[in-house]
């Protein structure tokens, strides 16, 4: 398994960073490598799914998600299903004293059947991955 964590900090309260965040089709506004993100069942609460499409090393890669947990302005965790690696993006949220957010993104990456064997490969690029993700969503959180 690889994984990437990444904490940020906004000036834009914790609600409205939540009800952007939790609707996660709003990933092609702050997700680089996202081409789509669609909703393909349910209202957002556990056991809703979604279709995104995301370019990564110049190729289109679809990952089904679906919601497995969600608690109101603190916790939203989605497992993801990419063929070959299945994913675990967990990202947590807390009001800070000055009253904006401090949001921690953890993704999961883990390879199954043959792209086991690229394991040891992704920490890198996932690292660079990561630095991109973060900075493009506190840049967009904070315009909120």
């Amino acid at each position: 398994m690889a994984e990437i964590e990444r904490v940020i900090r906004v000036s834009t309260p914790v609600e409205t960073v939540w009800a952007f965040m939790a609707d996660f089709t709003t990933t092609e506004q702050w997700d680089p490598p996202t081409v789509s993100t669609v909703r393909t069942s349910g209202d957002g609460g556990v056991g809703t799914t979604y279709h995104n499409v995301s370019r990564l090393l110049g190729s289109d890669q679809d990952v089904d998600y679906r919601v497995t947990q969600r608690v109101e302005r603190e916790l939203l965790q989605l497992e993801g299903d990419a063929g070959s690696v299945k994913l675990r993006d967990t990202i947590t949220f807390a009001a800070t004293p000055e009253g904006g957010t401090e949001v921690t993104y953890r993704a999961e990456f883990h390879p199954v059947g043959v792209a086991k064997i690229v394991g040891p490969l992704l920490p890198a690029p996932l690292k660079i991955l990561g630095d991109r993700v973060s900075a493009s969503l506190a840049e967009t959180l904070e315009k909120l």
